[in-house]
């Protein structure tokens, strides 16, 4: 019997062990969300991490290489750029930025604002799922980060993503694209949570399918290379008038207090009626609007109330959207002799295309 039984447990140790080198569920612990951001960003991860190992792997190298060659270049032709621009020009600042129709682009809105601490984005790209690569396969880690490659390449190089190409790209979620937006741009990533809002705009935590939600999102927590904390909330919702205030995300973006805005490659959506509570939030709540010709149209500004900066080259909208050249922001630019920029951003991203206005509300600059 003491045979049978040692022969048993051998069989079973052994078959517990091949089924670990298989399976990489019992391979590892899972990693710390900040380590998978660093190893889907193509930066290496903690020596301890679960993850160190498959780093030593071929694809993950190349997709390193990849992605430093990459970042490395939009950082020298567009955000190195960018954040010179705003340091120079943004001296108004509040702790909230609202990024809508952003999707998942942190990078420009931590380029634009980097000593903002709450981040909201919003956009109808679904949230998806806290990523585990410890439970994946080689080859499912392999094809996720040739995914990111392909979901990233618009937006870093042209500055914005397309929006037929992120129905496709984007079926697996934004949580992948913002960790790797969110380590390349310095920041460590402390906490990760799925959370919804309920009709009052109170967060609650969970992914919202257990509930009946309109608004699903993440919160992430991080600190940056400073050393200070800052939330990131992506959330996937209809910012239309059908949707806006009954899903309860106004009372949320409210309830943050006045902010700062962004607005960038929005499909001129602000320009159209059924878009107007958005757009009223935005002019109510803020101190500070940058924004793309896409954003609100001038003639919503009151000039009593604001002061318009434009700053570029306005050359209209692409053909796409002829219909929403704006008069008003062609003369604005002519009277008050815009200063040029050096980077491209939006739609109208060539050299020498791209325009920017930036809104500062009056008592918002006496009272800095």
């Amino acid at each position: 019997m003491i045979r049978i039984a040692a022969a048993l447990a051998a069989s079973l140790l052994l078959a517990i062990s091949s089924l670990a080198a298989t399976s990489p569920a019992l391979r590892a612990e899972p990693a710390s969300a900040n380590d998978t951001a660093r190893f889907l960003a193509g930066m290496p991860p903690s020596a301890g991490s679960p993850l160190a190992r498959l780093a030593q792997d071929g694809f993950w190298k190349s997709h390193a290489g990849a992605f430093n060659a990459t970042f490395g270049n939009v950082d020298q032709r567009q955000l190195a750029k960018v954040r010179k621009w705003s340091s120079a020009n943004v001296t108004v600042r509040r702790p909230v930025l609202f990024y809508l129709f952003s999707g998942p682009d942190f990078m420009y809105a931590s380029a634009f604002f980097p000593n903002a601490s709450t981040y909201v984005l919003a956009g109808l790209e679904p949230v998806g799922s806290i990523p585990d690569l410890t439970k994946m396969s080689h080859g499912q880690v392999a094809g996720l980060l040739g995914n990111l490659r392909g979901s990233l390449r618009s937006v870093l190089s042209i500055s914005f993503f397309l929006t037929n190409s992120m129905r496709h790209d984007m079926r697996a979620g934004t949580v992948p694209s913002l960790y790797v937006f969110l380590a390349r741009s310095g920041k460590t990533i402390r906490d990760v949570t799925l959370v919804n809002l309920d009709d009052q705009g109170q967060v609650r935590i969970g992914d919202g399918l257990a509930v009946k939600s309109a608004a699903r999102g993440v919160k992430i927590a991080f600190t940056d290379s400073q050393g200070r904390e800052g939330t990131l909330y992506y959330f996937s919702t209809n910012l239309a008038n059908n949707g806006f205030r009954a899903s309860g995300f106004e009372k949320f973006l409210a309830s943050l207090g006045e902010g700062m805005a962004y607005v960038k490659s929005a499909s001129y959506l602000m320009h159209a009626g059924n878009f107007s509570n958005v757009r009223d939030f935005l002019l109510n709540n803020t101190a500070v609007i940058v924004q793309d010709d896409t954003g609100i149209p001038v003639g919503y500004f009151d000039q009593k109330q604001w002061q318009l900066k434009p700053y570029g080259n306005y050359v209209g909208p692409i053909p796409l959207f002829a219909g929403r050249y704006q008069a008003k922001l062609r003369e604005l630019h002519r009277v008050k002799h815009a200063p040029p920029i050096d980077f491209g951003v939006g739609y109208r991203h060539g050299p020498n295309q791209s325009s920017l206005l930036l809104a500062i509300k009056n008592e918002a600059a006496a009272k800095p």
